[in-house]
């Protein structure tokens, strides 16, 4: 019989508080922080990022932050000097993004690098312009039960609005996310919106951690050398084959060193909720993401162990994303709308002229058990994520 891991809303907390909010700095950063005495999380002024998502506990294996952190400096785009910036970090189209961005982006209007020379030119960095610009608060909804920070940015060159609303309940375990963007031209254009959920070490160790996820089929990325696994081969979650086309498992982050892997993956199309879930055994917390099926196609495991020469990451970065949206690579937005689709489902969206849309996520923590297993699936139940555990 399988395990329900008793998560969340469901059983009230004795201790519970109601939950706050406060601005403070976080690993050097202006940022606003809910807690509930139960979880913390940090927004980040700069990029709108989620830099920390972690349990309050006396307990380090409990209380750690599992998103990525990176260990050189970073740049705050409220701070920004170019000169300083380009001395530091180079002069590609990835240095605005790899210098500045903690734990969870945004990437949106598109997701990889920009299109073109003129893009690039034009300042148009990878993964697009909301995950560098400042964003600003717009309000803070507050109640004994709840608390929610509204926050927005404005992307001034590719004219587009995004608004972002965290709630965290009393009690609770986890976070409801919405997002919103809107497009400010008067005619219709494609688009990339992928939710980039960044994690490191220390929680994030090759051949330690592990994920689960409602995922079926995918591809992995095409890769001249370097690649933990096939390049350019079809995958049937959870498996997978290496450059030998031996067979290996994709839970596990790959242990080759100097090494990295990309895998899009199709999320399951008869559910109704996806998710994903990730783990160490050698801590005792997990993390996970739930998201309706209708706003979710692809779910992205983007690896790097130390693979990456070029600045900021120097060969040294380890780090496991992973992606969520409506696009299976992060190829940019012309590619993408070239490719049209994979496995006969689109790689990017349309939206139409001066449209707002909406898409909504929950992000979840839970204690875990010695000789925990993994997830076999996560359920919403009173909006609220339950984890059945793998027997």
């Amino acid at each position: 019989m399988r395990q329900a891991l008793l998560l969340l809303a469901l059983a009230a907390c004795l201790y519970a508080q109601a939950p706050t909010l406060h601005e403070e700095k976080v690993h050097g950063r202006d940022a606003w922080v809910l807690e509930n005495g139960i979880v913390r999380i940090a927004a980040l002024h700069g990029g709108g990022h989620l830099a920390e998502m972690r349990l309050l506990s006396p307990d380090p294996l409990k209380s750690v932050n599992p998103m990525r952190v990176p260990h050189y400096p970073t740049i705050d785009p409220n701070t920004y000097d170019p000169a300083k910036h380009d001395a530091i970090y180079g002069k590609d189209s990835h240095r605005w993004i790899s210098s500045g961005y903690m734990g969870h982006l945004l990437c949106f209007p598109f997701y990889g690098p920009p299109s073109s020379a003129d893009e690039v030119r034009a300042q148009l960095g990878n993964h697009g312009e909301a995950p560098i610009v400042a964003w600003h608060r717009m309000k803070v909804e507050q109640s004994p039960g709840a608390v929610t920070l509204w926050y927005a940015a404005d992307l001034p060159k590719t004219q587009y609005k995004v608004e972002r609303a965290i709630t965290l309940g009393k009690g609770a375990h986890h976070i409801r996310v919405e997002e919103w963007v809107e497009n400010l031209t008067s005619y219709d254009r494609p688009f990339q919106w992928m939710e980039h959920a960044t994690f490191g070490p220390p929680f994030v160790e090759p051949g330690k951690t592990v994920l689960d996820a409602s995922a079926t089929r995918g591809l992995t990325a095409e890769r001249a050398s370097g690649g933990s696994l096939a390049s350019n081969a079809e995958v049937h979650w959870p498996n997978g084959s290496d450059p030998s086309r031996k067979p290996v498992s994709l839970r596990p982050m790959q242990p080759a060193e100097y090494a990295g892997t990309y895998v899009a993956l199709l999320f399951d199309p008869s559910r109704q909720t996806q998710f994903f879930t990730l783990y160490h055994p050698g801590y005792k917390v997990l993390i996970g993401y739930a998201m309706p099926a209708a706003q979710y196609t692809w779910l992205a495991d983007w690896q790097e162990n130390r693979s990456n020469r070029f600045p900021p990451w120097n060969g040294q970065v380890i780090a496991r994303g992973l992606e969520f949206g409506n696009s299976p690579f992060a190829e940019g937005l012309r590619k993408a709308v070239e490719r049209g689709s994979l496995f006969g489902k689109p790689a990017y969206q349309w939206i139409g002229a001066n449209q707002r849309m909406k898409r909504e996520f929950t992000i979840f923590l839970a204690e875990i058990p010695a000789g925990f297993s993994g997830v076999a699936d996560v359920r919403m139940v009173y909006g609220a994520p339950s984890i059945v555990a793998r027997k």
